[in-house]
Order: structure tokens, then C-alpha cells, then sequence
């Protein structure tokens, strides 16, 4: 009995003197700063952090963990923009936002980390060193923990160094991609007129019926490729490099009625189940395709349309729907990067 109470003695006596030393030597929160440079424009770099949908494809928190979890709110980037997730498997969650941005300069984020109701507030500056050269700052700002937790101070700043320099592996990945897609692009020769065997494809996508009418067609489209691209990336949990370009698939001939039926869809790997009756999958068979690139306002394809269709005539080709893949995504008010592909055959 004797000894057990010099035990419970001592123990209350290491107890106090490892508060004391905690309360007395050990910051209540922790902050520092770490920087970093990537050979990529500030602009390419910026939209890898303001899109958080980008972020958690190579933010190393994120990626180390197949297990995760992850729930994306709109808007899906700059300022307002939020996730929260759920990693069960490491008995963790969190969620975070971005507070304010200011474009190719700062952002702001706030990360809750399991219930905790005080964020690490992450202040991240973008400093352009050259055309082709940025550098990234980290200031970082821990939550205050109590007297009992404070040890976790000690391996915090190296903890959060060590998940940067992964994911500034992974985001030089990343943007090298992007480079390389960026000069495939600028290797697209417009108007040109090309004859390609495409391979069969299997599609997940919506099918719409829609006015003709100038301004009403293309907002719907836009509004149809949104939908797809939420579904596949939110409800599906596919990431960019897991599909391909985002196609819409209509009669040849069609822009000359006063309704438009399409299918808007994304190439996929695989089928799988579906949760919504609005998608559905189709397969395109190989086929050969009547090709050429245009660029400028939708209402413009319509005359690369028309010479594709010509030319099939021209070599009394029969011919089925025409395929019109964005190469960039459709936006409101932009112009569309485009491949028209018309199938042909005899």
C-alpha cells in the first residue's frame, strides 16, 4: 500500500513538473515560415492552389492516404471556396476554406483539424521570379493546445515541412503534365482538314434536348458539361487525369433546326454503378473520322462543320453524327477550343 502511494506520488510530481516545464518553456502555439521555388509561371501555380479540387490531387495530406474521404462546396475555388473530410481508417477529419485570396499574390486558409475549434491558419504568398520561375511562402500559424499537448509543438513545423516538400514533388508533376498537354495544344494546327481512325470509347453523360437559338444553345451546354464534370469528379470521385476530354455528340446536320438534341458526355475506363438515372453510359465504336480543329466562337463551328460535311460528300462518303471534343472546357462567355470529328464510312 505504502509503495503504491510513493508511485501515485511520484507520478503527480512528474505530472507537475511536465506542466511546469510545458507552461513555463513551451509556446502555447507555434508559428514559422517556409519557402519554397518551382520553375512554372505564377499564374499555371496559383490555380493549383486556389482550386481545391487541384489542391487535393497533390497536396501530400491528402494523397498519402488512399483512404480518405474528401467533400468539395461551391464555389470550388478562390475565396468562399471549402472541404471537409474523413480519413477512418487513421481515425481523423477536418475541414478546410479558403478566407481570401488575391489573385497571383496570396491566399488564406483555414484548416480545422478533428473538432478542433481553433483553425492552423496557412497565409500562402506567390512571388513571381522570373517569367518562367515562383516562389512559394508558407506562414504558418498553429492553434493553441493545452499545457498537456504542447509537446506536439516540438514536430509540427517539421511535420508540415516535410508534407511540403512531397507535395512540391507531386505539384512539379503535376504542372509538368500540364506543360506537356499545353504544348501538344500548341502544336494544333486550326482549319486543317485531317482524316483519323479514332478508337472505341466508352461515355458517361447526359442526354438534353435544347433551342437552337444563339446565345440559349451554347449557355446549355456549359450548364450540361458542369453537371457531367460534378457528377464525375464530385459523386464519382474521379480526378482530372482519370478521364478524358469532355465530348457532345449530335446529328451532322442538326444546326439547322430549331431544336438540338445532344449527349454531353466524359470518356471513362469503366463502367460501374450508377446513382443517378440522369447519366447514363454509351460506347462509340472505332470509327474513321473526317477531322478538323476550330477555335473561336460556337456559333463559328458551323462552317467547319459544313466543310467536313462536304468533303465526305466530295468523296461520296455516307456519314453519322459529329463529334465535338473540347479541348478546353466550355465556359460562359469564351470562346471554344474545339475538335470536330465527323464519322464516315461507305
Amino acid at each position: 500500500m505504502r509503495l503504491f502511494k510513493v508511485i501515485a506520488v511520484f507520478i503527480v510530481l512528474l505530472g507537475g513538473a511536465y506542466a511546469a516545464s510545458m507552461y513555463y518553456f513551451v509556446d502555447e502555439s507555434k508559428s514559422f515560415k517556409i519557402a519554397k521555388e518551382i520553375d512554372y509561371p505564377v499564374d499555371k501555380v496559383f490555380s493549383q492552389f486556389n482550386n481545391l479540387q487541384h489542391f487535393t490531387r497533390w497536396n501530400n495530406f491528402f494523397t498519402s492516404s488512399p483512404t480518405i474521404d474528401i467533400d468539395y462546396y461551391t464555389p470550388y475555388e478562390g475565396q468562399g471556396s471549402s472541404i471537409s473530410y474523413v480519413d477512418k481508417k487513421n481515425d481523423t477529419d477536418g475541414e478546410m476554406f479558403i478566407r481570401y485570396q488575391n489573385i497571383n499574390k496570396t491566399l488564406r486558409y483555414h484548416l480545422f483539424e478533428d473538432e478542433n475549434e481553433n483553425p492552423t491558419l496557412v497565409d500562402v504568398k506567390f512571388k513571381p521570379l522570373s517569367p518562367e520561375k515562383t516562389q512559394i511562402i508558407w506562414y504558418v500559424s498553429t492553434p493553441k493546445l493545452s499545457v498537456f499537448r504542447r509537446v506536439e509543438n516540438f514536430w509540427t513545423e517539421d511535420r508540415f515541412a516535410e508534407n511540403i516538400d512531397k507535395s512540391m514533388t507531386n505539384l512539379k508533376n503535376v504542372l509538368g503534365n500540364k506543360v506537356e498537354k499545353d504544348n501538344r495544344m500548341a502544336a494544333i494546327k486550326y482549319d486543317s482538314l485531317m482524316v483519323e481512325k479514332e478508337d472505341s470509347q466508352l461515355l458517361l453523360g447526359i442526354n438534353v434536348s435544347t433551342s437552337n437559338k444563339k446565345e440559349t444553345l451554347y449557355k446549355n451546354i456549359v450548364m450540361n458539361y458542369n453537371k457531367v464534370y460534378n457528377y464525375v469528379t464530385m459523386d464519382l470521385g474521379k480526378k482530372d487525369d482519370e478521364f478524358g476530354y469532355p465530348i457532345m455528340i449530335t446529328d451532322a446536320d442538326n444546326f439547322k433546326d430549331k431544336e438540338v438534341s445532344y449527349f454531353m458526355a466524359i470518356p471513362l475506363s469503366k463502367k460501374f454503378g450508377l446513382t443517378d438515372n440522369n447519366f447514363s453510359f454509351r460506347t462509340i465504336n472505332a470509327t474513321q473520322n473526317y477531322v478538323m480543329y476550330y477555335k473561336g466562337t460556337y456559333e463559328g463551328r458551323v462552317k467547319a462543320i459544313q466543310q467536313l460535311i462536304q468533303k465526305a460528300k466530295k468523296d461520296e462518303m455516307r456519314f453519322g453524327d459529329i463529334y465535338q471534343t473540347f479541348v478546353e472546357r466550355p465556359m460562359e462567355g469564351q470562346e471554344v477550343n474545339m475538335k470536330l470529328s465527323l464519322s464516315v464510312f461507305k
